[in-house]
């Protein structure tokens, strides 16, 4: 009988990197410019924040380790209606995703390529998120092997600003005297730069989701989350520190592709646009993955009866036409929302509202840690209840973070959820009573 080959540390590893590295740290350094030195300490805060949220995430793995990711970990321990809210959040996350990384695109094809001149950058994201709704309706084709070389294309634009910013601070040490914004440091923009920060973390936990292809997953998840995070958290931390030394902040703040702006002072024009053309791939390849993550995401909920079961079905190619087409509307809704904005005042509101529909899974799943049952048979629980207890007030911290706008924007979102969520339920109910009577 022929074993199918499950995933290995690598390939979730890859996972992690690969599906937390989008557009964020690309667009990042020009939103955290006007934070000043409150961006390195943000940054500081949200890795501690995440570590202690990739140990959750660890723990539960390695005690759960057939269960399918986060929702599992919450509906097991805190019951149905609390997985559903933090599974609608995190859907809702997603689909928010899509606009976020579409204007980040259109941000570096700008950037990279200005004789294109791109008419009305909103409506050019908007035709992105449409072009990989299309691709997708084509079915889904996966691999191991494109996902590694993904993460790869992601880590070598990245490679490039640090090695030249280590090449710039060795022999131009006059260059290094560029000044941060003169903000002070306080607890308003503390929160302010550590919630940006997190939002180019998510997806840290990528390698729980696809558990039961995992090979011995009680070991390789732990393991793939913590070097993931690891490895995403030195590469931002180094990325962050290098541009934001070497480009002054009343350029940087305005900058709609810092990245490429920090190569073409130091190297040349050309080598800025290259690398914009890296960034670019890396942010359409992103695109297209969240996009037919999200279309597989609404197809499962419906499925387990938390979405309209007509979301459920595929069409002739296999690929979940309508959820595609419903995360389509809602992605360019929300970017013609903010059409009047700029294209890094529309990407810093979408990374609040993904970030702010991201806690409540880690939230609930933090929480989940504290209500699992036998706790007396586990060993190093009060280690890790510990360690819970750290995450949720680093949740908590993140949600004052993220601003009054946005929290109320999550809480509207979610809300939306309650309406579908109990008719679902009524659904399935009298599905079952027929059952029954027949």
């Amino acid at each position: 009988m022929h074993k199918t080959k499950k995933l290995g540390f690598w390939m979730c590893t890859a996972l992690v990197v690969g599906n937390t590295i989008g557009m964020g740290i690309y667009m990042l350094p020009a939103s955290m410019a006007p934070l000043g030195i409150n961006s390195m300490w943000g940054w500081l805060i949200t890795v501690a924040g995440c570590l202690f949220i990739a140990a959750v995430f660890s723990f539960m793995a390695r005690q759960m380790p057939k269960a399918e990711g986060p929702y599992a970990y919450i509906r097991l321990n805190l019951g149905n209606f609390p997985a559903f809210i933090a599974s609608w959040c995190y859907w809702v996350s997603m689909w928010v995703t899509l606009p976020a990384l579409a204007v980040g695109v259109v941000a570096y094809l700008n950037a990279s390529f200005p004789e294109l001149s791109l008419p009305a950058p909103p409506l050019v994201a908007i035709a992105l998120i449409w072009l990989f709704v299309a691709i997708n309706m084509r079915g889904v084709v996966a691999g191991g092997a494109v996902q590694v070389v993904t993460t790869l294309l992601k880590l070598l634009p990245l490679a490039i600003v640090i090695l030249v910013g280590c090449w710039v601070f060795i022999t131009q040490p006059a260059l290094q005297a560029v000044s941060l914004a003169p903000a002070p440091i306080s607890t308003e923009n503390l929160m302010s730069a550590a919630t940006l920060a997190l939002f180019a973390m998510l997806g840290i936990e990528s390698a729980t989701i696809p558990a039961e292809n995992v090979d011995c997953p009680e070991r390789t998840i732990p393991r793939a989350t913590y070097a993931g995070t690891l490895i995403v958290a030195a590469v931002y931390l180094s990325v962050i520190a290098v541009v934001m030394l070497l480009i002054p902040y009343s350029q940087l703040e305005h900058s709609q592709a810092p990245l490429v702006d920090m190569l073409k002072k130091y190297l040349g024009a050309d080598v800025g646009r290259w690398l914009g053309i890296f960034v670019i791939i890396s942010g359409l390849g992103a695109l297209n993955g969240w996009t037919m993550l999200v279309g597989q995401m609404t197809q499962t909920m419906a499925k387990n009866a938390t979405m309209p079961a007509f979301f459920g079905h595929n069409n002739a190619h296999g690929a979940p036409v309508k959820s595609l087409v419903l995360a389509g509307v809602l992605a360019s809704l929300l970017v013609g929302m903010n059409f009047s904005s700029s294209l890094v005042d529309i990407f810093t509101f979408l990374s609040l509202v993904v970030t702010a529909g991201n806690l409540p899974i880690y939230l609930l799943t933090a929480i989940a840690l504290l209500k699992m049952q036998n706790r007396s048979s586990i060993a190093n629980f009060t280690l890790f209840a510990c360690i819970a207890l750290l995450a949720i007030a680093y949740v908590v911290f993140a949600f004052l973070g993220v601003g009054l706008k946005a929290t109320l924007w999550s809480l509207v979102l979610a809300a939306a959820g309650l309406p579908v969520y109990f008719l679902v339920q009524r659904q399935h109910r009298a599905a079952s009573i027929n059952r029954v009577e027949q």
